[in-house]
């Protein structure tokens, strides 16, 4: 759970990633795996606390349990309530901020938004990797895969340009709409809302990765006749060897759900289309900057059109038109 949250997040946002079994039991199991009998574990962004309460089910001889917020009060209570107060130091502040008296052997955390790439995840955990994971420890995920395919989505358009189309009162909602459209968002899409196949957009490797910043050039063969609304993403993610799960649409409905990236403009494009897109993710500060651009072109390989989107036309004056994270 994340070191980040947004403001005011509750108990009932915390009981609902609890309830996501497809989430809690693939890190329950990862944790059986990875845990073995005494070793030390640093549960980071802890929240209620439920990967500190599993590693010691799992067997951990010791769990330093980290997050700012105030949520960490109650993982205390459940830890004694479960018996587990003795082998959980709970340390209300930043994982960076924090040195641990020893290495961990096994390093958890969930900080993910929507995506992987939210707020200062990757900072925090490259900082972990560095300052606080044991020699040939677990880090907990391991790996995520990210994931990108166009979609018909009309409800989910609907959202971001249809309260700006229709005009209301009689008065150009030209601005309103720019902002709009440059803006993303959770949406949940269905396997046939998918106007060609699925494409990985990147792969995060964290035992290995140096920046937070990342961009990908992808390519997407039209399967059908259809009207292209937008790009959807979502993630994998590989917890342990033979762990892991995944948020695609048709598969279990997790927390994540999936990311919109609208576009400027409902596009129809028909079989042997072929549509072009970068994405690019710079961190800034607390969080990222979204840019995303799409060239559709035709059989013969000539533009039928293009866009250029930036989540920076969305925030810019302090808009709070992006969604939130689950």
């Amino acid at each position: 759970m994340t070191s980040y949250r947004p403001a005011g997040y509750t108990i009932l946002g915390y009981g609902r990633m609890v309830a996501d079994r497809v989430r809690t039991d693939a890190y329950a199991e990862a944790l059986r795996r990875a845990v073995r009998p005494g070793c030390t574990v640093l549960d980071i962004g802890t929240g209620p606390g439920i990967f500190a309460l599993l590693a010691c089910q799992a067997g951990a001889g010791h769990v330093y349990a980290v997050d700012p917020n105030p949520s960490i009060r109650l993982a205390q209570e459940l830890a004694l309530a479960n018996g587990f107060a003795d082998r959980i130091t709970f340390l209300q502040d930043l994982s960076t901020n924090v040195t641990l008296p020893q290495r961990a052997d096994v390093i958890v955390q969930d900080l993910h938004g929507l995506l992987p790439l939210f707020q200062r995840y990757i900072p925090t955990l490259m900082d972990a990797r560095e300052r606080h994971l044991a020699p040939g420890g677990v880090l907990i995920p391991r790996r995520e895969t990210l994931w990108l395919a166009p979609v018909e989505a009309p409800q989910v358009y609907r959202q971001y340009a249809g309260p700006w189309d229709e005009s209301p009162y009689g008065l150009d909602w030209g601005p309103a709409r720019e902002v709009g459209l440059n803006a993303i968002g959770k949406a949940q899409v269905q396997p046939e809302q998918l106007v060609a196949p699925p494409q990985p957009w990147a792969t995060l490797d964290y035992l290995t990765i140096a920046s937070p910043d990342v961009v990908g050039d992808v390519q997407f063969a039209v399967q059908r006749p259809a009207v292209v609304h937008g790009l959807a993403a979502w993630f994998d993610a590989e917890l342990v060897d033979g762990v892991g799960f995944s948020a695609a649409p048709g598969r279990p409905e997790t927390i994540y759900g999936h990311t919109f990236f609208p576009w400027r403009q409902p596009t129809a494009v028909e079989p042997g289309d072929l549509i072009v897109a970068t994405v690019q993710a710079t961190l800034g500060g607390h969080d990222y900057l979204w840019t995303w651009s799409v060239r559709v072109l035709d059989q013969r390989r000539r533009v039928k059109t293009c866009y250029e989107h930036s989540t920076f036309f969305a925030d810019h004056g302090n808009y709070e038109l992006t969604g939130g994270s689950s």
